[in-house]
């Protein structure tokens, strides 16, 4: 199928994942002192890591032990480099494992937050002198720095919570500095990015336009795209970059499924044909995508059955319009690395995602992914500055099979009309309530294969249950229920219960990312 070609010629940062679930979040730091950065496995090829030309390696967190039989390992391509390397956790246990120091089981075990002194005046860690409050999660320690290294900094239960050895521009924290309970870690990290590995911050929405506008007409040439629309940020961010690059040589489509939220097949119709003046095909498959669907119960097998029944809508509308060459998607980062098949140790895949794992084997256009290594908020600054609308840059996030993965269980239309009126209910005070943006970066509703007894109008019922959904978070790879107030949840369900017809019991969702993903299925 082809993917989109990695953005071009910026300083970068390799980092090696040893499998932290906070890993993507050393990522969005780095990006976010505007030096570009890849995540990869820490055994990928070394010749795949250093591709990218990498002017330093930052080593993550993990699991495991150094001195465990199977542990993951350094690979020699770093140190040989030459180049800085900073250790995270596992990362400068690695470090002082492999250079001759000593790790070891500690006494006791160090999660949460910590406070930490610092023993030597050093640039990197200054920002630690006003915010020594970091993020602690190990249970083994370095008992003894290598040869040529010294001792910076230390907590109440790790003698050595950061590391050095100068010569060799090799760095360790035992902390972590990527999490939001690190508050002075940005800047660490930003300093190492910076400072000490000589990045050039360029990595901007605006360089990242003039890149992808290049590389799009590169792809294209003199063919034709096709892109299809959901009315999100992403497909939106997608089809401007494409429309920039090439003109009318783009045609968006807009599919219709059936599973999308109340009144949305217009507003797109609305925005992107009357609004922004994109060339928009609208097609109504409702009833394909549906029969489609009828008896399928497995969230997988959903996954699969959208995205192969769009792109046959795909390819059956590029037919009709003449001679199409590539399908341009929203794919995003964050798709790419939860997407990743278990072809090695460790890894697990979480769940398909369209764009990435649900599309087809045989697929006779050609992809464009221009987002392919962006983050979600990445996305949004460089829709703001493509000056698309604001409903459209901040529009929560929708997955690609649409309701077909919020009405779990069977999918038919009386439970997407359902489902429907309660998600519009909880969206509308929200957003009522001002919370659509800052408080939820995500929020809906579920509608569960399950019925309860209830009691309505001095009459017995057995109806379906309504779940709400509403997260906070900063990078969508981890998040945190939102804390609502009571009253608002209890107006919803109030509202739910005596407006949606089949609704008699209502629940709100208090689990985080991990252990649960944000969408149910």
């Amino acid at each position: 199928m082809g993917s989109s070609p990695r953005p071009g010629q910026h300083d970068a940062i390799a980092i090696l994942d040893y499998g932290s679930q906070t890993t993507q979040l050393i990522a969005r730091r780095i990006r976010e002192a505007h030096v570009y950065c890849e995540l990869f496995p820490w055994d990928a090829p070394a010749e795949q890591v250093l591709a990218l030309r990498p002017r330093g390696f930052i080593l993550s967190g993990g699991p495991a032990g150094v001195y465990e039989p199977d542990a993951p390992t350094l690979p020699s391509y770093v140190l040989e480099s030459g180049l800085p390397v900073l250790g995270i956790c596992y990362g400068m246990q690695l470090l002082a494992h492999t250079l001759g120091g000593r790790v070891t089981r500690a006494p006791e075990r160090e999660y949460g937050p910590a406070l930490v002194e610092l023993l030597e005046e050093v640039d990197w860690l200054a920002p630690l002198r006003d915010r020594p409050q970091v993020w602690m999660s190990h249970g083994d320690w370095v008992e003894q720095v290598p040869p040529g290294f010294r001792v910076l900094a230390r907590s109440p239960n790790s003698p050595i919570a950061a590391m050095e050895g100068p010569q060799r521009r090799i760095y360790g924290v035992q902390f972590h500095p990527e999490v939001a309970h690190t508050p002075a870690g940005r800047e660490i990290l930003a300093h190492f990015a910076v400072e000490i590995c000589g990045c050039r911050p360029t990595w901007t929405p605006a360089a990242f336009i003039e890149e992808a506008v290049e590389r799009i007409r590169d792809q294209v040439g003199g063919g034709r795209v096709l892109c299809g629309l959901s009315g999100g940020v992403d497909s939106a961010v997608t089809a401007a970059l494409v429309h920039r690059a090439i003109g009318d040589r783009l045609t968006c489509l807009f599919v219709n499924t059936g599973l999308l939220r109340r009144g949305e097949p217009e507003q797109v119709v609305a925005t992107f044909r009357d609004r922004l003046g994109m060339p928009l095909v609208a097609v109504d498959a409702t009833e394909e995508f549906l029969s489609a669907l009828q008896g399928t119960t497995d969230p997988e097998q959903k996954r699969r059955i959208v995205g192969e029944r769009f792109m046959r809508v795909f390819e059956r509308e590029a037919e009709r319009l003449g001679e199409v060459d590539f399908l341009a998607q929203g794919t995003l980062y964050p798709d790419v690395i939860e997407s990743a098949a278990p072809d090695r140790p460790g890894a697990r895949r979480i769940k398909t995602h369209h764009n990435v794992g649900g599309l087809p084997e045989r697929m006779r256009l050609r992809l464009i992914e221009p987002l392919r290594y962006l983050f979600k908020d990445e996305v949004r600054a460089v829709g703001e500055a493509l000056g698309l609308p604001e409903e459209i840059v901040w529009r929560q996030p929708f997955p690609g099979p649409g309701l077909a993965v919020r009405v779990v269980g069977e999918v038919t239309w009386e439970r997407l009309e359902r489902l429907r009126a309660a998600d519009a209910i909880f969206v509308e005070e929200l957003d009522r309530a001002g919370l659509l943006r800052e408080a939820t970066q995500q929020a809906f509703a579920v509608l569960l294969p399950v019925r309860s007894v209830g009691v309505m109008g001095d009459g017995r019922t057995y109806e379906e249950v309504v779940a709400l959904r509403a997260v906070t978070t900063e990078d969508f790879m981890t998040a945190d229920w939102a804390r609502l107030d009571p009253d608002l949840l209890a107006r919803v369900s109030n509202r739910i219960v005596n407006e949606v017809e089949g609704v008699n019991r209502v629940l709100y969702d208090v689990t985080s990312k991990p252990p649960a993903t944000i969408e149910w299925e």
